[in-house]
């Protein structure tokens, strides 16, 4: 009667990890002589470690990263031209706290894309909320915004993420319409949230990218002003697994 009404309780306060674990713990707690106070801080413990791993989770599946790559799994030797400790510190997410953007630019394959998910998967971690989409992605997205009559709504929803990541930025030009409305993000997050951009173009041909010359400069201008910029000049990683496997 007593687990019954035990479990009638933790079941209506939503404590399901403590519903699961409660009769282990106290056995243990009995062997270990640990006091009511030490026994319920326990169960306390649990459920309050599981309901941070759900939480993470749930962010890791709404932040819609194509993989999960990880910081630790970089190989930095083979980058030597990347500031290691720089990136180390940005993964300490004080660029956010600043509203700072960081700008991952060079040729396919050096390693961009796991730079930015792995600063994405640290901030999910510390349970922030993190969108990741390629620029072709969020673009379709804006437009469609646009014609459905929903753009204000979209970029006011963008705008109270903590993090978005835009990846492969140049792979595909933009209509002067879309790039518009790319800007349009952008200046609604200039000093409010930070962006992670990766691009295989240079700063000097963004022009070609959005098909204007002049809404290019007034998109670094914003993504520049505060920001830490990577220009990665190095081999592709793609090439070292290619050669690993001959």
């Amino acid at each position: 009667m007593t687990e019954t009404l035990i479990e009638q309780h933790l079941k209506v306060l939503s404590l399901h990890r403590i519903s699961e674990t409660y009769k282990e713990e106290a056995d243990k707690a009995a062997k270990a002589k640990l006091g009511y106070q030490d026994y319920l801080q326990r169960l306390l413990e649990i459920e309050v470690i599981n309901k941070i791993e759900r939480s993470i989770n749930r962010k890791m599946q709404i932040a819609g990263f194509p993989q999960v790559k990880r910081l630790e799994e970089f190989d930095f030797s083979y980058q030597p031209k990347i500031n290691e400790k720089l990136i180390r510190e940005l993964a300490g997410l004080n660029f956010m706290e600043e509203a700072k953007n960081i700008l991952f630019v060079g040729a396919p394959g050096v390693g961009k894309t796991h730079l930015a998910i792995s600063l994405g998967v640290k901030a999910v971690q510390a349970r922030k909320r993190v969108m990741f989409f390629t620029a072709e992605q969020l673009t379709v997205m804006l437009a469609g915004a646009e014609v459905s009559g929903n753009l204000n709504r979209t970029l006011g929803n963008l705008s109270k993420v903590d993090l978005i990541i835009i990846d492969e930025l140049g792979y595909l030009s933009l209509t002067k319409q879309t790039a518009k409305l790319f800007f349009q993000l952008i200046s609604k997050r200039y000093e409010m949230g930070s962006i992670i951009i990766t691009s295989n173009k240079p700063f000097e041909e963004w022009g070609e990218i959005f098909n204007d010359d002049i809404v290019a400069s007034a998109i670094l201008d914003r993504l520049l002003h505060h920001s830490y910029p990577f220009l990665i000049n190095g081999k592709s990683f793609r090439l070292k697994d290619i050669s690993k496997n001959n």
